[in-house]
Formats: C-alpha cells, structure tokens, sequence
C-alpha cells in the first residue's frame, strides 16, 4: 500500500523508550553515524569523528550560530504563593523587554498576572496567543539577559528526564549569539578539534547563518493532513559573506551541506529559486519542508534521528525520500542507534 505522505501517521514509528537519549556521547564526536546515499537507499555504519571519510574536499559545511539562553526562569505568582514557571520563546523587540513564552500553570496564569521572579523581579502577562503562548513583558530597568544568565536554567527538551548533562553539553562548541530556547542538536556533534581538522586537513570550508531555535522547530504536529499545519516563525540571518560562499560554490559545482535542519530551514527561506543561490539579509521563517519540496540549495544534511510524526522528520523525508527515511529509522530503532537531542547523527548525501 503506497503511503498518503500528507497523512500524519505516515510519520508513525515505534520507538522503545530506552532508545531516547538522556546524556550526550562522550566525547560528543564519539556519537554513532549513519550515512545515507539518498539515490540509492545504501546505509553505512559509522562514527562522528570518520566524518570526513563521506566528505569531499570543496564541500561547504553551513553551521547554526545560535547560542542556547538559559530561558526557563522560576517564580511565584504575585498575591499568593503558587509556584510559576516562564520558558522564553522569542523575544518582540530589540531590547527583549517583551517576549513570546510558554507559562505554567498556563489557567493560572493570564492576562494581566505577574511572577515575582528572583524575589524582586515583577514579569507581567501582557496577552495570550494561539497554541498557549504568553506575551510576557519584563520592567524597563531590567537587564535581561543578566537575569537569564543568573537565575534561568537552559532548557532540555521533555523528553531528557534524568540527565547528568551540563549546559555546556546542550550547546555547540562555536555557539555565540544569544536566542535560542533549544540547541541546533545536529551540531553538538563536532568537537573544536575535529572542526579544525576538517578545514586544516580534508579541504572543507565552512560558513555561518544564525536560525534562533523557538517554538517552531520543536511544536508537535496535531493536524491530520500535515498540510495544514503552520510552523510558528523563527528569526533567521544569512551574512553577505556566506551568501557569497555558497554563490561560488554553486558556480563551481561543489556541494553544500547544512549542519541541521535549522540551517536546511534557513538557506531555503533565503533562497532565490530561479538561480539556486541564497540571498543575504534577515527575516523571521515559518518555512515547512515536507515531501514534494524542491530544495534550491542544500545537496547534502548532517542531522539527527527526530520524534515520530515531527516537522523534522517531514523535512528528512522531503530531502532523502520517504521510503528511504522509513527503512534508515526502522534499521537504526534495531541497531541501538540512540535517538533525539543528545542522540546519535545522520549525513544525508
């Protein structure tokens, strides 16, 4: 029976739960690699650290920026002693005084409510969304990024429920701007060395865009024809000098290659279609790759294994081919690979 890839339950697989990783590889480019031929469905078995092996000198490696904040902040609600908690998701101007944000407990805490975070802190509720999120707005005089950096915690995804990870684990060796509520994970494979190395070494170059992790990337997909679901934005930035990059290397027939599906996202929302290049700017996405996508710029993906019936999982089906995801994730789930945010690794080619 041939799949209806708009269904959601095409996305279906069976994942025992001790397959889910709780703590990263150690060290991180340790991690197992499964490396996809998409034309040809021909898996290998492999580690991080042998990228290189599977790689061709010219290649453009394109790396997710983002720095991981420590968005979860604790408080009370004022008028009471009930306890609250604030996920930060994006902020909504440039000074991040207002912010979209999950809230609990989200009944409790409505229009209008405040949390006393860090004893002294007034954060009041300013509206609501769709899809439960907050607009939260913290006081004028508050700096906060020096609030997160003190009293917040970085956020690891539900599924991590009894870690010895830090939060130097759930960030990537090169992470430097500030506006992620999840790591880039694809990324959090490679070790400084090995990026040096591959530069140094195999002739690989890389380049840069910034995708701030949101709800977007990691909301589930509730509607039965995947179609009518919408990714929430997500601001993303593409330099000049990396559109160049991949100009030049599409002049000159080399391959480029996205560090995650955040990257995948960005470099296609950039893209000009008719000449299969990026452009260089900023703007926020709410891109959503699924199967019958024509990518115009990325030819190969170094990503991790994803949630059943998740927008990431679509996005690999989309560039690898349906049947050809399937059969990898039903052969990894067999071969102990380990899934998720501190999982294993994949390269796509």
């Amino acid at each position: 029976m041939v799949p209806n890839l708009y269904d959601i339950e095409s996305y279906a697989y069976d994942l025992p739960e001790g397959r889910i990783a709780q703590t990263p590889a150690s060290p991180r480019n340790h991690s197992r690699l499964l490396v996809l031929d998409k034309n040809s469905g021909t898996m290998i078995h492999s580690r991080f650290y042998e990228l290189h092996r599977f790689l061709k000198e010219g290649d453009v490696i394109v790396l997710n920026d983002t720095r991981v904040i420590p968005a979860r902040l604790f408080g009370v609600k004022e008028k009471g002693s009930a306890r609250a908690e604030i996920l930060l998701l994006k902020p909504l101007d440039g000074l991040w005084k207002r912010w979209e944000a999950l809230v609990r407990p989200g009944r409790r805490l409505r229009p209008g409510s405040i949390v006393i975070v860090r004893e002294d802190i007034p954060v009041q509720i300013q509206g609501a969304l769709a899809d439960g999120v907050r607009v939260v707005r913290f006081p004028e005089e508050c700096n906060v990024l020096s609030l997160l950096e003190e009293v917040g915690e970085i956020p690891f995804p539900p599924y991590i429920k009894s870690t010895t990870a830090t939060a130097l684990d759930y960030q990537t060796v090169f992470a430097k701007r500030n506006g992620s509520s999840a790591a880039p994970t694809a990324s959090l494979h490679f070790t400084e060395n090995q990026l040096r190395d591959l530069e140094d070494k195999h002739g690989i170059t890389f380049a840069w865009v910034t995708l701030h992790v949101g709800l977007g990337t990691f909301r589930p997909v509730q509607e039965e024809d995947i179609r009518q679901h919408v990714i929430h934005e997500e601001y993303c930035e593409v330099p000049e000098e990396t559109a160049a990059l991949i100009r030049k290397a599409k002049e000159e027939g080399r391959r480029i290659i996205a560090s995650g599906t955040t990257v995948a996202r960005t470099l296609e929302s950039m893209a000009t279609h008719d000449e299969n290049v990026v452009q260089y700017g900023r703007k926020n996405t709410s891109l959503f790759i699924y199967p019958a996508y024509q990518f115009s710029v990325i030819d190969g993906l170094i990503t991790n294994f994803h949630l059943p019936r998740s927008t990431l999982l679509m996005l690999v089906a989309a560039l690898a081919g349906y049947d050809n995801i399937m059969e990898v994730y039903e052969t990894a789930v067999k071969m102990g690979y380990r899934f998720f945010s501190f999982g294993d690794a994949m390269l796509i080619q």
